[in-house]
């Protein structure tokens, strides 16, 4: 059976968690390949809220086997804390949550040196979300990290310690002190509670799922534009947020790989630094926000604003070989009398592109609009996608001759039935 895959198209927070929770039912196996306690998956359904880091969005469903990658970097204690406040809410994970013994661990001296190296770039920060994130992908590459797997052995104090001496120092040449003697109690524990569950080499339990006959969906955390490679450099995550991270991130060959699922809001959104064409400053980017409560799931921050950004998309879709688009959010527009359309960038010398062009050109660019006409219906009370406002149909069909992609799910709200499976 094949493995599909679902990635966010924009700069994260797309609403990839509602829509793994919308598509689980018919997969067997949910597996998530990149990225660590910087996302926040968010899944509203009778009545509640939940908020997933680093679990899969799979987790609510007892039928469905959920692994955590070996390209995640895992924060023991948010772990802790994310399974504790699923027990209390009836949600059975022990039988059916398995972790990579090669993912990297997140260590209280990584969330240290992620505060340092951001507050030593002054004006230039990145916009870290502070988890650690960074610093642990480095070790990872540097080929001096720890992971899950290491917990098992006899001498993890040790190499705990020898990584902890090497941050130590990196401090010192900032002038600081790493701080961590408080947390690490925590973390000592946390590390005990999670030798305590799955731990196994997933990319063999994957493949043997896969020779099975069971259907696997591979879970993206950020998006597409904070891809490490071809993302806003130097603004981007610590990891490959593309299809191909769902490879290395899972230990999958490439051919295994069926459906990709690139997931849009019908705006645009940012968190932290970098460039945003369509960033908008002014009182619509507010409305927008407000409306469509932007603020991280994970660090509370306020999320800038701005319309949808095809150029964008359309690079998002080459690279991931995107097969259908999933729309969401469309009842934040819901207020909006006319609706614009960024179609192209105007260089400086005055010429148009669709292209997109690297970060520090981007900066310069201009974005060029097409308006379309509001809805001005509550979409929120809307089940049958045939009684969509025609103003939306329009504007889903808009999208999809510029796109060349089919759109074939339109999200109207944040719970799982305000999810309309377009024809």
């Amino acid at each position: 059976m094949p493995v599909d895959v679902l990635v966010g198209l924009q700069w994260g927070d797309e609403g990839k968690g509602k829509i793994v929770d919308v598509l689980a039912p018919t997969y067997d196996v949910v597996a998530r390949f990149q990225g660590g306690p910087n996302a926040g998956h968010t899944l509203t359904f009778d009545g509640t809220k939940h908020v997933l880091h680093q679990v899969p969005s799979g987790i609510f469903h007892p039928h469905i086997i959920n692994v955590v990658g070996n390209g995640v970097v895992l924060d023991p204690v948010v772990f802790r804390q994310e399974l504790k406040k699923l027990t209390d809410r009836g949600v059975n994970w022990g039988q059916n949550l398995y972790i990579s013994r090669k993912a990297q661990l997140i260590l209280p001296s990584h969330r240290a040196l992620d505060r340092i190296s951001e507050e030593a770039r002054g004006g230039s920060k990145i916009g870290s979300t502070l988890k650690g994130i960074g610093p642990t992908y480095q070790d990872k590459i540097g080929r001096t990290g720890l992971r899950v797997g290491d917990i098992l052995l006899p001498d993890f104090q040790e190499r705990y310690q020898e990584a902890v001496s090497r941050h130590t120092t990196i401090a010192e040449f900032h002038g600081r002190g790493l701080e961590i003697e408080e947390f690490e109690a925590d973390f000592f524990s946390a590390v005990e509670f999670l030798s305590t569950l799955q731990l196994t080499d997933t990319e063999y339990l994957l493949n043997d799922l896969l020779r099975q006959g069971k259907n696997v969906l591979a879970e993206g955390a950020q998006g597409s534009m904070l891809d490490i490679d071809f993302g806003t450099y130097p603004y981007v995550t610590s990891s490959s947020t593309i299809v191909a991270g769902a490879c290395t991130g899972l230990g999958i060959a490439p051919r295994h790989i069926d459906k990709v699922y690139g997931i849009s809001k019908a705006y645009c959104t940012r968190v932290g630094s970098g460039p945003f064409p369509t960033e908008l400053h002014d009182e619509v980017g507010e409305q927008i926000r407000q409306a469509g409560r932007e603020f991280g799931s994970t660090t509370g921050r306020p999320r800038r604003c701005g319309w949808i950004d095809l150029p964008a998309l359309r690079y998002s879709i080459m690279l991931n070989g995107v097969t259908e688009i999933h729309l969401m959010k469309a009842d934040v527009l819901d207020e909006f009398d006319e609706i614009r359309v960024c179609t192209h960038y105007q260089m400086p010398n005055g010429d148009k592109t669709d292209h997109m062009p690297d970060h520090g050109d981007l900066e310069k660019l201009t974005p060029v609009y097409e308006s379309l006409p509001g809805w001005r219906t509550n979409l929120q009370e809307i089940t049958d996608p045939q009684a969509l406002p025609q103003e939306l149909k329009d504007y889903v069909h808009f999208l999809e001759q510029h796109l060349e992609v089919p759109i074939s799910i339109v999200s109207v709200g944040p719970d799982r039935v305000s999810t309309l499976h377009m024809a």
